[in-house]
């Protein structure tokens, strides 16, 4: 994008990832107005958590000013598993969306794939991670008229980290990221994890780090598979030859020393607070928030979602 080319240039400054949300959202405005479009979402919040308060009312938000009807439901979280189906069950609901976490654990997995892969939004259900994972792209095989979806978060940073002009497109496909070494600081299965089997997918070498040690990820031996492997590199060694560092530590207290980081390092943020002195941006190019990209990316999914029911009809 040419609002970055002289940060990409100087490889330093501080990224502001609000055109980038903005082209994605106006490609979701432009076909709802063109085909008379009426997706519906059902967002389901069952705590008192400030920054899921936060997230549902800017999401709510976005999708109203484009075109989207976006119903927030607060419920008790153990009605939670009916009012899904009763969704599920609902051909005016084209998309289900939920704010984790609800009990934690085993049991938010168990939430996650009572919400149907048809309506699942935010491709979080065991058939949509499985079609990630193995590369699968449409959700009625050979068919290949509906397009899978991709976790909301993880595909928000893809589509900074190829705004910004990483991805070479001279290359074949699944080599756009060939050369590159990426690390990034989180392994769960809704951002750090999916994240890691995309890039890697598109060939980087990627460092996941979690407490339990350092996994990489690598594109296997036939195109759209990954290959992981243990590894006696250290953190530190991981961050220090990175050409992007993603960090997502959901704590304040946590912070990785800028003096690892090389120049020129692409930093993205997806933490809830800072996991890097702002600083950086002096030597490296920082994207502190994302959150405007993942809402244009959830919003995306709908459409795909909405698309493949009205295929249906």
């Amino acid at each position: 994008m040419e609002e970055y080319k002289e940060i990409m240039q100087t490889k330093k400054g501080k990224v502001d990832v609000t055109p980038i949300a903005n082209f994605f959202r106006e490609e979701v405005k432009q076909q709802i107005t063109k085909n008379c479009w009426k997706p519906r979402v059902v967002a389901f919040l069952t705590s008192d958590d400030q920054g899921a308060i936060d997230y549902s009312k800017w999401t709510k938000l976005a999708c109203q000013k484009d075109g989207i009807e976006f119903i927030l439901k607060r419920v008790e979280r153990v009605d939670l598993e009916d009012l899904i189906i009763e969704a599920n069950n609902d051909a005016c609901v084209h998309g289900i969306l939920v704010y984790y976490p609800v009990f934690g654990g085993m049991m938010d997995s168990y939430i996650q794939d009572v919400v149907s892969p048809t309506k699942d939004i935010e491709g979080l259900s065991t058939q949509n991670r499985f079609n990630l994972y193995h590369n699968i792209r449409y959700m009625d095989g050979e068919a290949a008229t509906k397009k899978c979806v991709i976790p909301c978060t993880p595909l928000a940073m893809v589509k900074i980290i190829d705004n910004l002009g990483i991805y070479d497109k001279s290359l074949a496909m699944g080599e756009h990221l060939r050369g590159k070494t990426v690390t990034i600081i989180n392994r769960s299965e809704i951002v750090g994890r999916p994240l890691a089997a995309m890039l890697a997918n598109d060939g980087a070498t990627v460092y996941s780090i979690d407490i339990n040690g350092i996994i990489i990820f690598q594109s296997g031996k036939r195109y759209g598979t990954i290959k992981m492997s243990e590894t006696n590199v250290t953190r530190e060694e991981a961050i220090s030859k990175s050409d992007i560092l993603v960090l997502g530590v959901p704590s304040p207290n946590y912070k990785v020393n800028s003096d690892l980081i090389q120049d020129g390092t692409v930093v993205i943020n997806f933490a809830g607070c800072l996991n890097v002195d702002e600083s950086i941006q002096e030597k490296s190019i920082l994207v502190p928030t994302i959150g405007k990209v993942t809402i244009a990316m959830l919003e995306r999914n709908l459409l795909r979602l909405f698309n493949n029911q009205i295929s249906n009809k």
